[in-house]
């Protein structure tokens, strides 16, 4: 038979012991006090017992020992010492908290003769006899009966390991709200190789002024209003997931040659964007540039959300300082994107592109995989918004996301209404005119000045805008969750026309699902020698 070297078993040793730990220690505090309930109404004599069991484990045969069973087996030594090692656990916090230091010692001793045999019986592959037992249980049993004359009794200990399991649950809870928090906060940040990506395009663009030619004409191109050709918008200010989404858009195109992009974002991203696209080959498509600071129509006087964002209460709210209280309730909703302009731009389109009739959004953090351009000829039934549905699960529909307690919802909308989802929408921009959508949507913003008609995000005053005038699409065009969920179905992402990242683990961040990165990573240029050097960097 060969031998395994040394360091080898020692290693074998090592993850053999850490397994035998974690099924001790799976052992629930509900489980606990029921086996100290059961202990204190059933004492009997420990070398009884041991008897009982030996005889019962003379049949079992010790060549192929399964310790997990061995654990759970009534008729086992090992159960027994694992029972009795809970309980004995239990009395060491409780005789440390009487300041009974000694038989806290004494508990904690034989604890690890325990531990310790029950490490050596699953080393050795075979059950735990009857003479090696009997002196740690009946050392356990007596120093368990010792801590009962001390006045541990079942109240007492049932009492204190209570208000253990309430502090580990404050804890923990405390412990939940920081992951959240943390989370966020990471979503939120921007990767040091996309910031050192930014710099270099923005250098580029400062150094070379015929690059500022080239953006003109494209400015200018009579393609942009073209209403015969695929119109898509994006409203980023994320070079590198805006480059992907173009990308993969174009790559699975039929004709790429008859997609137009137009592409708004902030006045930072603004240089870092053009340099991008001006240097990258898009099979040909017409991809236009522009900066949110060029629409003047968009303040204060007109729009509820810029007014938003100038009300100093609504700036308390989102930037200002939290109370416990908030961060436990909810601590993803205060988070100042909620108010970014890019993110509520997508109920302006009709007025950026008034020439236009029909245009497909697309979020920055989706990647396309088939031909999106059968999208414009769907048939939307004179509704505005074309959109994939949500409501396969309970959590999806309206009252999910609005407070129907408030009179003004509950009269006019249905709790139960079937949600749909943002990343992938088209919108017949006739139609939107006609319906004056975003009218409706300025009306609903002002109704909720102060938060009481919902909490965060574009998606609720969307659902409000566009209730009664959006068309399901087929599931296939949009699949959503791989920015949180770890379990979709491989054969849905891949019949997928759309899949949307949506959630915190952005597939350009560390956090991201590592099953799902590689369908994003395709469509990213990594041969870019700026992006080589940021990431090495």
């Amino acid at each position: 038979m060969r031998r395994w070297p040394v360091d080898h078993r020692r290693r074998g040793r090592r993850r053999l012991s850490s397994w035998i730990w974690f099924l001790l220690g799976s052992f629930s505090v509900a489980g606990l006090v029921l086996f100290m309930v059961q202990h204190y109404h059933h004492q009997q004599d420990p070398s009884q017992l041991l008897v009982e069991r030996d005889t019962r484990t003379q049949m079992v045969s010790p060549t192929r020992l399964n310790f997990t069973e061995e654990l759970t087996s009534a008729s086992s030594f090992s159960r027994q010492l694992a029972e009795q090692m809970t309980l004995a656990k239990a009395y060491v916090f409780i005789a440390k908290e009487h300041n009974n230091l000694h038989l806290a010692w004494e508990l904690s001793s034989k604890i690890r003769s325990c531990q310790l045999l029950l490490s050596k019986a699953a080393m050795r592959g075979q059950p735990i006899s009857l003479d090696e037992a009997k002196p740690i249980i009946s050392g356990l049993s007596a120093l368990i009966y010792k801590a009962q004359d001390a006045h541990y009794d079942i109240a007492t200990t049932m009492m204190t390991m209570k208000s253990h399991i309430q502090a580990l649950e404050e804890r923990a809870n405390a412990a939940t709200v920081q992951t959240t928090i943390f989370g966020q906060l990471v979503a939120e940040a921007l990767p040091k190789s996309i910031h050192c990506l930014i710099i270099k395009l923005t250098s580029d663009w400062l150094i070379e002024p015929s690059r500022h030619e080239l953006a003109d004409e494209n400015r200018n191109s009579p393609r942009l209003v073209d209403n015969n050709l695929y119109h898509f918008c994006i409203f980023s200010d994320n070079v590198i997931a805006t480059s992907v989404v173009v990308n993969s858009t174009v790559s699975n195109a039929d004709h790429p040659k008859q997609l137009v992009f137009h592409i708004v974002t902030n006045r930072v991203s603004y240089k870092a964007m053009q340099a991008w696209f001006l240097s990258n080959d898009f099979k040909g498509s017409a991809i236009e540039i522009r900066s949110i600071e060029e629409f003047s129509w968009l303040n204060a006087s007109y729009s509820p959300v810029v007014k938003q964002l100038l009300d100093t209460d609504a700036r308390a709210y989102y930037f200002g300082e939290q109370t416990s209280q908030d961060t436990i309730s909810e601590p993803k909703v205060r988070n100042p994107k909620y108010l970014s302009l890019l993110n509520h731009l997508r109920f302006y389109i009709p007025e950026i592109y008034p020439q236009l009739e029909k245009i497909v959004f697309l979020d920055d953090d989706v990647v396309v995989q088939k031909d999106l351009t059968p999208l414009f000829s769907l048939d939307l039934h004179g509704n505005v918004n074309g959109a994939v549905e949500t409501c396969l699960e309970a959590f999806h529909r309206y009252y999910k996301y609005l407070n129907f307690s408030n009179p003004l919802i509950s009269s006019k909308f249905d709790p139960q209404a079937c949600g749909w989802a943002f990343g992938m929408n088209v919108f017949d921009l006739i139609a939107w005119r006609k319906a004056n959508v975003t009218a409706r949507y300025h009306y609903w913003q002002e109704q909720n000045r102060e938060r009481t008609l919902w909490k965060l995000g574009t998606l609720p005053p969307g659902l409000l805008s566009f209730y009664g005038l959006t068309e399901p699409l087929d599931r296939r065009w949009h699949v959503l969750g791989l920015g949180y969920d770890v379990n979709i179905d491989n054969r849905l992402i891949e019949t997928a026309a759309v899949i949307h990242y949506n959630g915190n683990m952005k597939p350009w961040l560390k956090l991201g699902i590592g099953r799902y990165k590689p369908f994003w990573l395709r469509f990213l240029n990594s041969s870019h020698p700026y992006l080589q050097d940021c990431v090495t960097a």
